[in-house]
């Protein structure tokens, strides 16, 4: 057993194992703890450190650092990962690697300093103007979570690409017992650019073909929906439901499927790790005659649903229904679960898709 850590230091101390040379951000509750801890953790094991003046400030030093080879981070929560999304656009139009973390709050603009999973839409859609993806994952435990960032650096420069970790407020500020990693020394990247103009990336837009960059951001997309689909699966090759849950209700919707199985009840849990790509090869596995898919999220509407009922469809299940179970800011409480999932059994909900 490793010691216990509290999710947030975790992540941070798993970056520095990663080898990442800088870290650049701003204050946000419930992130923050990232950015205190490697406010001094970062000088003690020879890193950087920087804190800006502002989200945006933060993002634009991430891709000043990144454009010169360096393994960076940044971490933030719900707006503040909305302040850095000019920055982030940028970085995806130069090819510019980067690891972020998103510590995710419930809420629409301000939000609330409750837990939640309301940046669902946003991460798996870039967030930003233009036409990219992020790889986003989302652990459901504080070891998976410095597994997955320790993961998202080798990740990110292998596709030149921006990783996110979205997880929840819930794992950033609760501890369990973790093994760190082995530290992995990291030379500056080989492609980086040094000002000469001699060679790419080339850190404006008006010197490339954009067309011809976006169809080879498209075989780009391709190899990492192929390769890097990331997910748990449980009970569902004889389930008649099958839940979709991802992060902490992840946890709690596993714990409700071992429970009920055990008292004979067919049902199933896929759980997503891979938010984008979308783990669409889970679905090879299901039941041919499932009778539904039910996504349970820490959110006010379904949105990972909306990608569990496109794959649904996709992989040849376009007449199971799909149902929604809206859980509270917080942790989901199994009772509400469990009593939402049987009142969609007895007919008394109606699918969304």
């Amino acid at each position: 057993m490793g010691d216990m850590v509290k999710g947030n230091i975790a992540m941070g101390e798993a970056a520095i194992r990663a080898g990442m040379h800088i870290y650049c951000g701003y204050p946000i509750t419930p992130s923050s703890e990232v950015m205190e801890y490697l406010s001094w953790r970062a000088q003690e094991a020879g890193r950087q450190f920087i804190q800006a003046a502002n989200e945006g400030e933060a993002m634009y030093m991430v891709y000043g650092a990144a454009s010169i080879g360096s393994r960076v981070l940044t971490a933030s929560s719900g707006l503040g990962i909305s302040l850095k999304q000019e920055g982030v656009t940028y970085m995806a139009a130069a090819d510019y690697p980067a690891v972020m973390i998103n510590v995710c709050r419930y809420g629409d603009g301000l939000g609330s300093l409750e837990s939640g999973q309301t940046d669902y839409k946003r991460e798996t859609r870039g967030g930003g103007n233009g036409d990219y993806r992020n790889i986003v994952l989302s652990p459901s435990t504080v070891q998976e979570a410095v597994d997955l960032v320790y993961l998202a650096f080798d990740l990110s420069e292998k596709y030149r690409n921006i990783v996110v970790i979205l997880t929840e407020g819930a794992l950033g500020q609760m501890m369990e017992d973790c093994d760190y990693p082995p530290m992995k020394e990291v030379p500056y990247y080989d492609w980086a650019f040094d000002g000469k103009y001699t060679h790419g990336p080339y850190p404006s837009q008006m010197a490339v073909d954009l067309h011809a960059k976006g169809i080879k951001n498209n075989e780009k997309r391709a190899a990492i929906t192929e390769n890097e689909q990331r997910w748990e699966a449980v009970g569902v090759e004889d389930a008649e439901y099958v839940l979709f849950a991802y992060g902490i209700p992840g946890r709690v919707v596993l714990g409700i499927v071992d429970e009920l199985r055990k008292k004979g009840e067919k049902v199933g849990i896929i759980r997503p790790i891979s938010l984008w790509p979308f783990p669409q090869k889970a679905f090879d596995s299901i039941n041919k005659n499932v009778k539904g898919f039910i996504s349970v999220e820490t959110a006010d509407s379904g949105q990972m649903l909306e990608d569990v009922a496109l794959y649904a469809k996709k992989k040849g299940f376009g007449n199971v229904p799909c149902y929604f179970i809206s859980s509270p800011p917080g942790v989901p409480k199994s009772k509400f679960v469990l009593e939402n999932f049987e009142a969609i059994k007895a007919g008394k909900v109606k699918e969304v898709f």
